[in-house]
C-alpha cells in the first residue's frame, strides 16, 4: 500500500468533462503533465492547439485572449502583467538597435520613460511629435521609423487627434501603427475598422487594468492584432521575456467582462454630467473632454466615436480634466484636491471609486507647453461608480472651500 501522501498526490479520480457554467473555470499551472513523450516532443503552442508550460497559457488565459481579440475587433491577444508590460511587449518585439519610435508627447508617461530608459540604452532612437498635428507626425517619419505609437485620447490632457489620418499616413509610409487603446476600451470605436471600410491600427495595447477589470483590484495588459506574421513577432517576444498572467486575475477580468459596456456607458454619462458642471465654474480656465463642444480635438471624436455609437451620443470614457486657472497657487490646488471627499486621490482609473490626481504638466511634455491649452494647473478626474449628483456636489464643495471666486 502506498504512503497516503502519494495516493493523495496520484489520485486516479478525474472529475466528469461536461461541466457547464456561467463563469469560466480557474486553471493554474506552471507545470503541464503530458501524456507520453510524443506528446512532449510534438505540442504546439503557438497556435493555442495544446497546452506545454503555463507561461504558454492555460483553458482559462486562453478564454480571456479570445474575448479580448473580441473586445478589441482583432483576431490574436497575448496577456501581459499590466498595461505598461503591454507597451514594452510591443516595442521590444519590434525594434532593434539603430531603429526609431515615434511616440505622441501627450503619451502616457511611462512609454515616453521607457524610451528615454532601456530603449535608449539599447540605442533605439526616439522624437515626440505633436499629437493634433498629422504633418509634424509626417515630417518625423524617416527610414529608421519602425513603430508609431498613437494614442486616442491623450493622456491626462484628453486630446483627441485625428486616429484616422494618424493611421492612414502610417499605412502609407509602411511604418507599423500601435495605438494605445485604453481609453477606448474597445467600445468608443474600432481600432481595427476606424473608418468603416477596414482603415487599421496594427497593434493595440489594453490596459486590462482598467475598465476590463473594473474593480481596481487587477493588474493586467493584453496586446492585440490581426495579422498573424505581427502577433507572432510579440508572442516570441512575450515568450522569452517570460510574460505571464495568474489564472485568479485572468478570471477577475473573465467576470468583468459582461459588465464592461454598462460601466463603460455609465461613467461616460457621469464623467459628462460633471464636465458641463465645471464649464460654468469660474476656477476652471477650460474643461477638457473629447465629447465637450470646443475640447480640442472634438470633431475627430466626433469623426472616430460618434458614429460608432448606437445610442447617437457617441462614447467616451469616464475621464476628463480641467485646468484650474493661473491665479491660483499651487497650495490652493492641492487644497482642492485634498478637499474633495468621494474622489480619492490615487492613479489608474476605470475602477468602482472616482480619483482625482493634480499634475506638473510643464514637466511632462517634451515640445513646451501646448497651444491649445489654457495656463494654470492640470487635475484629472476619473469617475467610478458612485451617483453622478454625489460626486458633482463633492466637487462643488471642495470648489467653495479651497477656490474662492
Amino acid at each position: 500500500m502506498q504512503d497516503i501522501s502519494t495516493q493523495l498526490i496520484h489520485h486516479p479520480y478525474r472529475a466528469p468533462e461536461d461541466f457547464e457554467a456561467p463563469q469560466q473555470g480557474v486553471f493554474k499551472a506552471s507545470t503541464v503533465v503530458f501524456p507520453n513523450v510524443a506528446a512532449m516532443r510534438t505540442r504546439e503552442w503557438k497556435d493555442k492547439s495544446a497546452y506545454t508550460y503555463g507561461l504558454h497559457g492555460t483553458p482559462t488565459t486562453f478564454v480571456l485572449e479570445e474575448r479580448i481579440a473580441t473586445l478589441e475587433g482583432g483576431l490574436q491577444t497575448v496577456l501581459v502583467p499590466s498595461g505598461l508590460a503591454a507597451i514594452a511587449n510591443v516595442a521590444l518585439a519590434l525594434l532593434k538597435t539603430g531603429d526609431e519610435v515615434l511616440i505622441p508627447d501627450n503619451a502616457y508617461g511611462p512609454n515616453k520613460t521607457l524610451a528615454e530608459g532601456e530603449l535608449a540604452a539599447f540605442g533605439i532612437t526616439h522624437q515626440y511629435y505633436d499629437p493634433m498635428d498629422v504633418a509634424d507626425l509626417a515630417a518625423r517619419i524617416t527610414p529608421r521609423t519602425k513603430l508609431v505609437w498613437l494614442e486616442a485620447a491623450g493622456s491626462v490632457t484628453m486630446e483627441m487627434p485625428d486616429l484616422i489620418a494618424q493611421a492612414r499616413l502610417c499605412r502609407e509610409r509602411g511604418v507599423v501603427s500601435a495605438l494605445d487603446n485604453t481609453w477606448g476600451a474597445g467600445l468608443a470605436f474600432n481600432a481595427f475598422n476606424l473608418d468603416g471600410q477596414g482603415l487599421a491600427v496594427d497593434v493595440t495595447a489594453h490596459a486590462l487594468t482598467k475598465y476590463p477589470s473594473g474593480g481596481g483590484d487587477v493588474l493586467m495588459g493584453s496586446v492585440t492584432t490581426r495579422n498573424p506574421a505581427l502577433h507572432l513577432k510579440i508572442k516570441l517576444t512575450h515568450m522569452r521575456l517570460g510574460l505571464g498572467v495568474a489564472g485568479n486575475d485572468a478570471e477577475a477580468v473573465l467576470r468583468a467582462l459582461p459588465s464592461i459596456a454598462l460601466r463603460y456607458h455609465a461613467q461616460d454619462q457621469a464623467a459628462r454630467q460633471l464636465a458641463r458642471w465645471c464649464l460654468d465654474q469660474p476656477a476652471f480656465a477650460q474643461v477638457l473632454h473629447p465629447a465637450l463642444d470646443g475640447s480640442p480635438g472634438h470633431a475627430h471624436w466626433r469623426q472616430l466615436c460618434g458614429a460608432a455609437d448606437a445610442r447617437g451620443q457617441g462614447a467616451a470614457a469616464g475621464l476628463f480634466s480641467v485646468v484650474i486657472d493661473a491665479r491660483y497657487t499651487q497650495a490652493q490646488v492641492d487644497a482642492f484636491c485634498d478637499a474633495l471627499k468621494l474622489f480619492k486621490l490615487g492613479y489608474s482609473w476605470g475602477g468602482p471609486v472616482s480619483l482625482v490626481v493634480p499634475y506638473e504638466l510643464a514637466s511632462m511634455r517634451a515640445n513646451g507647453w501646448p497651444v491649445h491649452l489654457a495656463q494654470g494647473t492640470v487635475v484629472r478626474f476619473s469617475t467610478g461608480l458612485e451617483a453622478a449628483d454625489d460626486l458633482q456636489a463633492d466637487l462643488q464643495q471642495a470648489v467653495a472651500a479651497a477656490l474662492p471666486g
